[in-house]
C-alpha cells in the first residue's frame, strides 16, 4: 500500500537553538521509502544521522540569527503488514526471549515499569499469554483513561497518566508500554504518520514483542492500524520524540498530512481484529 506524508513546521526564535528532528520516516523491511525530502527555510545546514541501536534517523539542525524558521518534510513510501491468528502467537518464556526484546523489558525515563509492577500484576497478573496481555492493557486504557488534548505536558509519565485518568497518545503508549513491561512483556514506543486520524498530527502507539515479531496496538484508536507510517521506535519518547530543542525557540505552527495513494485500501481496526480473533504486525 502506498501512502504520502508531509509535515510543516514552524518556528520563531530569539536567540540560538539547536533542534534535534525525528521527522523523516524509517526504513524496514516492509516499509520502503520512494521518494523524500527535507527542506528548511532559510536554508540550514542538515546533519543527519542515526541513533537507538541504527534505527532512527535524526536531523540536527543549528540557528543563530532571530527571526521565523520553517520546516518541511515529505515522502512517498510503500508499506506492508501481516495479519496473525491470535491462535498462533506462541509467547516465550522470559529465560527464551530472543535477546531483541529484552532492553524493552527494563524501566525508562517514561515507563516505570519497576514502580507500577504490583500495580498490575493486581490488574493484569491473572491473564496469561503476552498477546492477551497486551490486549487487556489496551482495552483498560481505552475504557479507563480520558483523552485530553493538552492535558499532559513533556515531563509526563505513566504514573501521571493512571493518576490522572487522563491523558493525550503519548500517555497512553507510556501507560500501555508500562504496565506490559511490568508484566514481563516486551514493548517499545512508536511514532508514525497516521492515516485517517483527526484532527490530523504526529501519533503514538505501541508493539510487544513476541516470538521475534512486533505487534502494533493503538489504544486510543483514532486511526486504521494498517494506516500507521513508522518514524521512529524507542523505549519511549525520550528515544523517538519528533522534535528535541536545546533553546527557547516558540512554535508557530504545525501541519501534518498523511494521505492513501491506492484507491483499494480497506481499514484494519481494533474492532475488525477483535472481530476475527487476529493480530496486525507492521513489517
Amino acid at each position: 500500500m502506498k501512502f504520502k506524508v508531509s509535515c510543516d513546521l514552524g518556528y520563531q526564535l530569539q536567540n540560538p537553538a539547536t533542534f534535534l528532528f525525528a521527522l523523516r520516516c524509517l526504513h524496514t523491511g516492509g516499509q520502503q521509502i520512494l521518494s523524500e525530502s527535507l527542506t528548511t527555510n532559510p536554508d540550514l545546514e542538515i546533519e543527519e544521522f542515526h541513533i537507538v541501536s541504527g534505527m532512527n534517523r535524526f536531523s540536527r539542525m543549528k540557528t543563530i540569527n532571530p527571526g521565523n524558521i520553517d520546516i518541511s518534510y515529505e515522502a512517498e513510501l510503500e508499506i506492508s503488514h501481516r495479519i496473525v491468528s491470535q491462535n498462533e502467537i506462541y509467547s516465550q518464556p522470559t529465560g527464551e526471549l530472543n535477546p531483541e526484546g529484552i532492553p524493552f523489558l527494563f524501566p525508562s525515563r517514561y515507563c516505570q515499569s519497576d514502580i507500577m509492577r504490583q500495580q498490575a500484576n493486581d490488574m493484569f497478573g491473572h491473564i496469561f499469554g503476552a498477546y492477551n496481555i497486551a490486549s487487556a492493557v489496551s482495552d483498560w486504557i481505552y475504557n479507563n483513561i480520558a483523552y485530553v488534548a493538552g492535558s499532559s505536558g513533556e515531563t509526563s509519565s505513566a504514573i501521571d497518566t493512571i493518576q490522572d485518568r487522563q491523558g493525550v497518545c503519548r500517555d497512553f503508549a507510556h501507560l500501555a508500554i508500562t504496565l506490559c513491561r511490568s508484566l514481563n512483556v516486551p514493548a517499545r514506543y512508536v511514532t508514525a504518520y497516521a492515516y485517517q486520524l483527526d484532527p490530523p498530527d504526529f501519533h503514538a502507539c505501541f508493539e510487544v514483542f513476541i516470538d521475534g515479531w512486533w505487534y502494533i496496538f493503538d489504544t486510543t484508536r483514532m486511526a486504521p492500524l494498517n494506516g500507521l507510517v513508522r518514524i521512529a521506535t524507542g523505549r519511549d519518547a525520550a528515544d523517538a520524540a519528533v522534535c528535541t530543542i536545546f533553546g527557547d525557540p516558540i512554535l508557530t505552527r504545525t501541519h501534518v498530512m498523511c494521505e492513501v495513494m491506492d484507491t483499494n485500501f480497506s481499514a484494519v481496526t481494533h474492532d475488525d481484529l477483535a472481530r476475527t480473533n487476529e493480530a496486525i504486525i507492521l513489517l
